[in-house]
């Protein structure tokens, strides 16, 4: 299901720029481990789910309380399962996912060198290049001329360079590691941020020159994203307190997220076992549909969690490792409930109820 979302662009590059299938199967094996540091805990959780729902519903469960056998004893069992599986998610999100990432931006980076074309995209803003934002109407794939361009130029940090341009074409120099945009009947408003100023400049051809971001040396990136580092990387970085505070606080916030997820697998595995031993007594689905909202939950509380963490209102650990804390503490309520033969108080029955039929407050 991820990779369907990658579908429509690997045909476009198949097709129209004729890219070739082990380049294709490449681009897939590398997006591959992404996919799964968020499948993985997800695949954890449904596993244990249908397994104790699977002895629920054949009455082992019941065979188990009936033989003086505490519902806790099936902790043990899950909790190796899930040890195991955040074990390959650690070493999924400490190794994969960097490898994946960076290997993706080196194919990315080798494909633009051989037709710059593949890294732009029709009427959308292409960031391919460090501070340099371009949007293109369109392309032609025969003759690779672009039509009604809009570049923003912001690599000097004193002058920004607006450029808008009727048409342009490539020029590659260099095999292909610098790339020239060559413009024709346009203006150029260059906005100066200090002296807040813009100056207009009208040109019949302009060429604006570009750099891949990758040396010759084995093709080796000359600098890498939070996502691309191995864990050294990361914590070299953050030792050495480099760039400005927002960058610092992406990348402790990258840190934690690359154990926290991983951890997800035992806080949602465990909360399985609960949710799995509810459908004795209620709906086969119930317990299921529950599981999936607990499930979106947890990633809605973990983007939340990257969304206030950048601002800095709180430390990145709390953004990160506050969803597990609150799976873990609604696995250990629910346990506690199952074990003491007592329902839990919210359902999915419930809340349908009370969304169809709401109380009146006024009365109440």
């Amino acid at each position: 299901m991820f990779l369907m979302t990658r579908i429509p662009e690997i045909t476009n590059m198949v097709v129209n720029y004729n890219i070739g299938l082990s380049s294709v199967c490449m681009v897939i094996l590398y997006t591959v481990p992404r996919f799964m540091e968020f499948t993985l805990p997800m695949s954890i959780m449904i596993s244990v789910l249908l397994t104790v729902m699977r002895m629920s519903n054949d009455n082992e469960i019941t065979a188990l309380k009936g033989s003086g056998i505490s519902i806790y004893r099936l902790i043990p069992p899950v909790l190796l399962f899930c040890i195991i599986g955040t074990l390959i998610s650690l070493w999924i999100t400490l190794w994969g996912v960097p490898w994946g990432r960076f290997s993706f931006a080196v194919k990315g980076a080798e494909l633009a060198r051989a037709t710059f074309n593949v890294a732009l995209k029709e009427r959308q803003f292409n960031n391919t290049f460090d501070n340099v934002m371009i949007y293109v109407n369109s392309i032609d794939l025969k003759t690779s001329e672009i039509s009604d361009l809009f570049i923003e130029d912001s690599r000097n940090p004193d002058i920004v360079n607006i450029t808008v341009a009727s048409k342009g074409i490539l020029v590659s120099q260099d095999s292909g590691y610098h790339h020239t945009l060559r413009l024709s009947r346009g203006v150029i408003n260059q906005v100066d941020m200090a002296g807040r100023s813009v100056n207009a400049v009208n040109f019949d051809t302009y060429d604006i020159n570009f750099d891949t971001g990758f040396n010759r040396a084995g093709f080796e990136k000359q600098s890498k994203d939070f996502d691309e580092m191995y864990i050294d990387e990361l914590v070299n970085f953050i030792n050495k307190n480099q760039g400005d505070p927002k960058m610092l606080l992406s990348a402790r916030m990258e840190l934690h997220e690359k154990f926290a997820i991983p951890f997800a697998c035992i806080s949602l595995g465990l909360l399985s076992v609960p949710l799995g031993v509810r459908s004795v007594s209620s709906r086969r689905s119930s317990g299921f549909g529950l599981a999936l909202s607990f499930f979106l939950f947890y990633y809605l509380l973990l983007a939340a969690g990257w969304s206030a963490g950048r601002t800095g209102y709180y430390p990145p650990f709390i953004g990160m490792w506050l969803p597990d804390i609150i799976m873990g503490g609604a696995a250990i309520y629910m346990f506690s409930k199952v074990a003491k033969e007592r329902q839990f108080n919210f359902s999915l029955s419930l809340i349908l109820k009370i969304k169809n039929n709401p109380p009146d407050i006024k009365s109440n």
